[in-house]
């Protein structure tokens, strides 16, 4: 299958995944009032899949290994966080765990793109 738009690309699915899933968790009780934490954790997981869908729209291949690589950045931002959440038991062990299964499964993906990206022939518009 040919990826014609962003939400075609399987990171930027399993980003949202990851965005919806801190989402729920920040609605637990005691996380809910921590209002800076949450805007840090809900930023981060939303950064990630919105850099990957800014940098599969910009107009080559360059453009979008740096967004990947931003998106990067963010995906592992959240994952630290998803440690503090724990530290501070705002989530229990299994949600941390979900959320560093989830994180570190985008993470290759991220980084089997960009590969991919770096060692393409192709530099145009998009990759094939």
């Amino acid at each position: 299958m040919k990826v014609q738009r962003f939400e075609d690309l399987e990171i930027w699915k399993e980003a949202r995944e990851i965005a919806l899933t801190i989402k729920e968790l920040t609605r637990k009780s005691e996380f809910s009032k921590d209002f800076k934490f949450v805007a840090q954790i809900t930023s981060a997981s939303g950064s990630t899949m919105d850099n990957i869908a800014e940098g599969f729209d910009r107009d080559g291949n360059k453009e979008f290994f740096q967004f990947l690589s931003i998106a990067k950045g963010s995906n592992s931002e959240t994952r630290s966080q998803a440690y503090r959440a724990y530290d501070f038991k705002y989530i229990d062990e299994e949600e941390l765990n979900k959320i560093l299964l989830l994180t570190e499964k985008l993470k290759a993906k991220i980084n089997s793109l960009m590969i991919y990206l770096k060692n393409s022939d192709r530099k145009g518009n998009k990759y094939s």
